[in-house]
């Protein structure tokens, strides 16, 4: 598995990161024990990036995870984990420097760890940007020096948001930012992004290749946001590769893990076949490269959708 340095942290994270949150049962249930054994099978396979959140199933994913981690019986040091604050099952959105506070040393105990590599600030659209700016991130920085967490990070649908947040905090501030559905096939714009991102020295992970299940046989949940006429050309998509005998799944992956500008690609995995269905979409894009042929199909179905993104919830004003 390749490792990626992820902006200016010093950090090497593979290429293929481990998304957790299934592993709280986010979205169908996962036993603990499958979900322990993907761990234990991605890390064999050379995933080092693991991303959890106390959203993920009410702080289910954080303590699965944790106890996976623990039972890996490796040095702290050759994993890295993110988890985030700010969003909450019960309490929703919380910001406040006390309410952060609390919630590091809450993760901490759930994932069973001294510190974490990097602490999120969870879907900052919902908020004012300006407490992120001038509470949220300045008390990121006070545990930043205590040591809890390494690095700090800022989560979100809307682009715009990373801009707003980094043009008014000190340069080398914020450390990673992660955006989602951004770099699939049906939306790239993350990449007009990137040169800026690079500007400010930090690092960029994305998630969600699969677009949140608009590219999977099942289709999409029944919440997701997209339109009917983005649901309606990505399932088309779909129907195109399997009649082809190919998979919309693994080719959606390896084109988001083929721009290497991206250090990591977030995917949820929940078992022991999503990790080797992964990790073998990454070892084909390396050996044999991706199906050009049969993305330039699905490109040209996706065509009239192409980076037409939804709303993540509410209208946030600038």
């Amino acid at each position: 598995m390749e490792l990626r340095p992820l902006g200016n942290t010093g950090l090497k994270v593979s290429s293929v990161g481990f998304g957790a949150s299934p592993l709280g049962s986010h979205y169908s249930p996962v036993a603990e024990d499958d979900g322990i054994a993907a761990v234990r099978e991605a890390f064999r396979l050379g995933i080092n990036f693991f991303d959890t959140s106390p959203y993920y199933g009410g702080t289910l994913s954080e303590k699965v995870l944790g106890k996976a981690l623990k039972a890996l019986q490796v040095p702290r040091s050759d994993y890295i984990v993110a988890t985030k604050c700010g969003r909450y099952v019960e309490e929703g959105f919380d910001f406040s420097a006390e309410r952060v506070r609390k919630s590091i040393d809450e993760s901490l105990e759930n994932l069973q760890l001294d510190y974490v590599d990097i602490l999120h600030c969870h879907d900052i659209e919902f908020v004012s940007l300006d407490q992120i700016v001038n509470e949220t991130i300045p008390t990121l920085q006070k545990l930043k020096q205590e040591g809890k967490i390494r690095f700090i990070g800022i989560t979100g649908l809307p682009l715009n948001i990373f801009t707003y947040v980094l043009d008014r905090v000190p340069p080398g501030t914020v450390d990673v930012i992660l955006s989602y559905c951004h770099l699939s096939i049906n939306d790239s714009t993350l990449l007009d992004l990137v040169p800026y991102l690079k500007s400010k020295g930090v690092g960029v992970i994305s998630a969600s290749p699969l677009s949140m299940g608009l590219f999977t046989k099942q289709g999409p949940p029944e919440w997701h946001p997209a339109s009917p006429e983005i649901k309606s050309a990505c399932k088309a998509a779909v129907a195109h590769c399997k009649s082809k005998g190919k998979k919309m799944t693994k080719l959606a992956m390896q084109y988001s893990l083929a721009n290497k500008e991206v250090s990591s690609v977030f995917v949820g995995m929940g078992s022991v076949s999503e990790v080797e269905e992964n990790v073998t979409a990454y070892r084909e894009l390396q050996g044999l490269g991706m199906d050009q042929e049969t993305l330039s199909e699905v490109e040209a179905i996706l065509e009239p959708v192409k980076n037409l993104t939804w709303p993540s919830g509410i209208d946030h004003k600038l």
